[in-house]
């Protein structure tokens, strides 16, 4: 799924954080070649550098799999020096040193998150994406109220969605997908207006989309590849300041594209595709002047390609493939001339290469579905 790629300007509103653990990486590597004995604020002259110790431990006691021996120093109190932990002066204190970051991207782990987790109330940033954690997430990471970025992406985590997380008070990036959550996403995450970026692609939810969607100021929010099925509400209007990027694709989605997605004025990228939509494209997304990736592909969608849509001025991609649409207005025959990728196979366009056959076109547009009649009901 190509629109994946432009998920990562949500970073943008990240990046002083990452500068930061980037500094701590390099001052990390020096010290963990000093001599033990030289170490500064050892963990029994540092009752948070001690509370982190008992955390760390009780963590690598249920770490069942390292096949790169990543954790083989989580050894002795000097925590600083443990690979993939990383260390800052407390934002209360500066005299103090506390564990600020953990970071074990990439390294096919294999065990749980320990209650203990809960003890390094200092942590700023968790990223263990891609290894094979898996169980719940405890309770006890409520205690980490300074928590900016969690990152528990492609692991093996279960049971519903972690409601603890609701609880964090400075979260700003969550990433759950790839994992194994299921059930319905509690409507309390989008009355969250401190998160910037939500990625829950790629689990088990179901139910539908919260109708107070658009309460929440992110600007990045990934559901794609769950089962969430109904409309899309119409308070989505309510991400007009905020929202940057809506990918919804693989989620069930039904009934027609409400016209209140046109008042997403900061939208670049929309995609809707592998659906159940039907009906017109509402003309009002005509006026999302920084939109560049549209893909309607995949759905039941009928009717115009309004012309105004193909003449959007940053577009770069458009997609309508595999719908019901009979006509494009002018503006749609020179988008390839124009340097846009345009995909329109399996329609219903006359005169168009790779076309549905008629009698598919006739059965579906005798029955026009029309979204003015249409009305999206409350979960």
């Amino acid at each position: 799924m190509g629109s994946y790629a432009s998920i990562t300007s949500a970073l943008i509103h990240v990046l002083f954080l990452f500068l930061q653990l980037t500094e701590l990486k390099a001052k990390h590597n020096a010290h963990e070649h000093r001599p033990h004995h030289m170490q500064p604020h050892a963990a029994h002259t540092n009752p948070r550098l001690e509370q982190a110790y008992i955390a760390l431990q009780a963590w690598k006691k249920i770490i069942y799999s390292d096949p790169t021996n990543f954790t083989s120093n989580w050894i002795g109190s000097s925590v600083c020096s443990y690979r993939g932990v990383y260390c800052a002066p407390a934002i209360d204190d500066n005299s103090t040193l506390v564990v600020a970051a953990i970071d074990l991207n990439h390294l096919d782990i294999a065990g749980f998150l320990p209650d203990e987790i809960g003890l390094l109330s200092d942590l700023a940033l968790i990223h263990i994406n891609s290894n094979r954690f898996c169980g719940i997430i405890p309770l006890t990471i409520a205690n980490l109220t300074l928590l900016y970025e969690l990152d528990i992406s492609n692991n093996r985590f279960v049971g519903p969605f972690p409601s603890v997380i609701l609880s964090l008070p400075s979260l700003k990036f969550l990433d759950l997908r790839y994992n194994e959550f299921e059930g319905a996403v509690p409507p309390q995450l989008f009355n969250n207006k401190t998160l910037d970026a939500i990625f829950l692609n790629n689990n088990r939810f179901t139910s539908v989309i919260p109708s107070n969607l658009g309460v929440s100021s992110a600007s990045v929010i990934v559901f794609a590849n769950n089962n969430f099925g109904g409309c899309l509400p119409p308070s989505i209007a309510n991400f007009a300041n905020s929202i940057e990027e809506l990918l919804l694709i693989n989620t069930n989605l039904t009934g027609c594209l409400p016209m209140e997605v046109g008042f997403l004025y900061k939208l670049r990228v929309l995609d809707v595709s592998y659906n159940k939509l039907v009906g017109q494209i509402p003309y009002s997304i005509a006026g999302l002047a920084h939109l560049e990736q549209l893909n309607f592909g995949h759905n039941m969608m009928s009717g115009d390609v309004p012309g105004g849509i193909c003449a959007l001025p940053s577009l770069q991609n458009l997609t309508i493939s595999y719908n019901f649409f009979c006509e494009e207005e002018g503006p749609c025959e020179s988008l390839t001339s124009r340097g846009i990728v345009f995909d329109d196979r399996r329609n219903c366009l006359p005169g168009k290469k790779l076309q549905r056959s008629k009698k598919v076109c006739d059965a579906v547009l005798e029955h026009p579905f029309e979204c003015m009649d249409f009305h999206c009901g409350k979960p």
